[in-house]
């Protein structure tokens, strides 16, 4: 029996001293993989892997080689301390040609402007047109003159007695069905980062289950503008608007427009706020919160720079109408179309703005009986770009550029390559409806305001008079319009 058991112990051994190089070899060779793949002597000794790829600095230079100091680069471009007034006949030749275009139609306004005083130095054209999109130029300088670049937008839950609590909306036009991560700009504030916040209040007051209203009163009258086209909001081209929604009234496909946005968006918030720990009893209702309800938790939106930037440069419908209501508040009104409409026109006329002609119905320019001159235009740019409005500065920096940006991001290609990176502009577009509205720099760095309506376009010319304006407005950045 012992002898059994040497004899098996001896075979153990031998096994061992057989495997045991194998063995340490494979774990020095996972060692070094792991040290190299997680970066283990830096996180752990300090030290840092003479990369030339990852870390070039860390690798020293071979012995005897003495390096001389990096001299400061040149600038890429010449800089310039002034710029030279406009040449009214050079930028006549810069648009010469396009202008004529027969598929802009009978109807063609343009008006091309010294950027600091938006005086003119060339016009096509008189009276007024219809704006379509570049009426948000108006809305959210009006929206930046009333409330400040740093205004935020909050949603608040309340208490609201007996076991009951209010979501109350606080018209902020990108509050979120769900967190959107730090990618997203401008930030969006969202109902379930709301809905944790509020568990955490209701649970430190021991409360599970609760019921859910809704307030979204800070606006009032319709949620659709009477001076809309019927089938706006039935074929999903804009939402119902409303103080209160996630997501700017989208389904969570995102596909088309929900019903009734402040309902939709109290589903959400219910159910984050049951995932949450807190159980909402019954469906949420519409009501009301006291105004001196005790507040329970709430978000804020971005600033309004940041808003304005965005509903500039990707021409948002939706967020245009809500800063619009909340222009109308500021004002004196209420938070309705008609009171942001006249809003809008009131603090354009306080800056100074020339609204001769001006038919404002809308914050958007959906509707077809808006009606704008070029001249308003012109002069909304040319005081946003001044020094002495700082605080509309998001108005130009919100403004798209030739094929980089935005709704220009995919324009400016073939027929009017010139304009990339000269032209930044705010775009305008309804059936029959074509126009362009911005900065152009010329070859000599001279800025300029221009802009460009035509709102007689036939169908089939649709694309080709966007083609038109794009090359008028490359023409000026492509020229020397200089004196």
């Amino acid at each position: 029996m012992a002898g059994r058991d040497t004899r098996h112990a001896r075979r153990t051994g031998d096994r061992f001293l057989r495997w045991f190089p194998i063995v340490l070899v494979l774990v020095l060779l996972a060692a070094a993989a792991a040290s190299y793949r997680f970066e283990l002597g830096p996180r752990w000794f300090g030290l840092e892997r003479a990369d030339p790829v990852a870390n070039p600095a860390a690798v020293a230079p071979p012995e005897g080689l003495t390096l001389p100091e990096p001299d400061a680069p040149s600038p890429v471009a010449a800089t310039t301390d002034a710029t030279s007034p406009l040449d009214a006949a050079k930028v006549r030749r810069a648009l010469a040609g396009a202008l004529g275009d027969p598929d802009l139609g009978p109807h063609v306004l343009a008006t091309v402007a010294q950027l600091d005083d938006a005086s003119p130095v060339f016009t096509r054209g008189a009276g007024v047109a219809m704006p379509a999109s570049t009426m948000k130029l108006l809305t959210t300088t009006a929206a930046l003159a009333t409330m400040g670049p740093d205004h935020t937008f909050s949603t608040r839950v309340v208490d609201g007695g007996g076991n009951r609590v209010v979501l109350v909306g606080g018209g902020d036009p990108y509050l979120a069905s769900r967190p959107a991560g730090g990618t997203a700009y401008p930030h969006r504030a969202d109902v379930v980062t709301l809905a944790r916040a509020t568990a955490r209040a209701l649970r430190a007051e021991g409360t599970r289950r609760v019921h859910l209203a809704y307030d979204a009163s800070l606006f009032t009258g319709p949620r659709v503008d009477p001076h809309w086209p019927d089938d706006y909001v039935p074929d999903g081209v804009v939402a119902p608007i409303s103080a209160l929604w996630v997501d700017e009234g989208r389904p969570p496909t995102g596909l088309g427009r929900v019903a009734d946005p402040p309902a939709a968006a109290a589903a959400a918030f219910a159910a984050a706020l049951g995932r949450s720990g807190v159980k909402v009893v019954g469906d949420p209702r519409p009501g009301r919160a006291d105004a001196e309800a005790a507040p329970l938790a709430s978000v804020e939106s971005a600033p309004l720079s940041e808003i304005v930037e965005e509903v500039l440069t990707v021409s948002d419908n939706e967020g245009a109408e809500v800063l619009a209501h909340h222009v109308g508040l500021a004002t004196g009104g209420r938070g309705s179309f008609a009171d942001g409409a006249r809003g809008v026109t009131r603090a354009l006329d306080a800056l100074g703005v020339p609204l001769r002609g001006a038919e404002v119905h809308d914050g958007s320019g959906l509707s077809r009986e808006d009606r704008l001159a070029p001249g308003t235009l012109a002069a909304v740019l040319s005081l946003a770009a001044s020094e002495d409005h700082p605080e509309l500065r998001a108005v130009v920096s919100g403004l798209p550029v030739a094929g980089f940006s935005g709704s220009l991001e995919t324009r400016f290609e073939d027929a009017a390559p010139q304009g990339r990176g000269r032209v930044r502009a705010k775009t305008g577009t309804l059936t029959g409806v074509s126009a362009l509205a911005g900065v152009a720099t010329d070859l000599d760095g001279n800025p300029m305001v221009f802009v460009l309506m035509a709102d007689r376009v036939a169908l089939e010319d649709t694309l080709d008079a966007r083609e038109a304006l794009d090359a008028l407005a490359a023409g000026l950045g492509a020229c020397h319009c200089g004196r």
